[in-house]
C-alpha cells in the first residue's frame, strides 16, 4: 500500500466532517472533551474482510461503552453503501463516508494506486490526540480488537 505518512501517537488527530447514516454529518470535534474515540478505517463496504472486521468490533460494543468510546467506521464508500452495509451487518456504530478521501489522506492511510483506504485503527483521546495507532501493511490483515482495549484502558487509568 503506498501511503503518505498520517499522525503519531501523541499528536493532534485531524478534524474531519463526514456524511454518516441519513447524510448525517459527523465531525471528530464533536466528541473533544466527551468521549474516546476509535476510528476504524476499512478498504470497501460489502468486501469480504470488511464483512468479518466490523461484526468482530460490533460484538464488543459493550466494552467499548464501558471504556467511555465512541467507534466510527470510515471508508470511501458512498455514505449510501455505509447504511446499507451497516444494516446488513446489524452494526449500532456509524459508518462514514469519506468519498472525497481527506480523511483517509489526512490519516495517511489512503492508497493512490487502489483507490481506498488501508486497514487501520487510531484512537483519538478526548483531548483530541492519537494515543494509538495499528495500520495494516496489508488490507487482508485486521488489527487487533485487545491492542484498542488496552490503550482504551489506559487512557479511563
Amino acid at each position: 500500500m503506498q501511503t503518505v505518512v498520517g499522525p503519531n501517537v501523541g499528536e493532534q488527530a485531524p478534524e474531519f466532517k463526514l456524511k454518516g447514516p441519513g447524510g448525517q454529518a459527523i465531525s471528530l470535534s464533536e466528541y473533544l472533551g466527551r468521549k474516546n474515540v476509535v476510528l476504524v478505517f476499512f478498504p470497501l463496504a460489502f468486501s469480504p474482510v470488511c464483512s468479518h472486521q466490523l461484526p468482530s468490533i460490533e460484538k464488543e460494543m459493550s466494552r467499548f461503552r464501558d471504556l467511555n468510546a465512541e467507534v466510527l467506521g470510515i471508508s470511501v464508500d458512498s455514505h449510501f453503501a455505509n447504511e446499507a452495509f451497516a444494516e446488513r451487518l446489524r452494526l449500532s456504530f456509524p459508518l462514514l463516508s469519506d468519498f472525497r478521501h481527506a480523511a483517509s489522506k489526512a490519516y495517511g492511510v489512503f492508497d493512490e494506486n487502489a483507490l481506498y483506504s488501508g486497514r487501520a485503527v487510531f484512537v483519538v483521546d478526548k483531548q483530541g490526540r492519537i494515543a494509538y495507532k495499528d495500520v495494516s501493511a496489508d488490507v487482508r490483515q485486521v488489527p487487533s480488537n485487545e491492542g484498542i482495549f488496552e490503550a482504551l484502558a489506559r487512557l479511563t487509568g
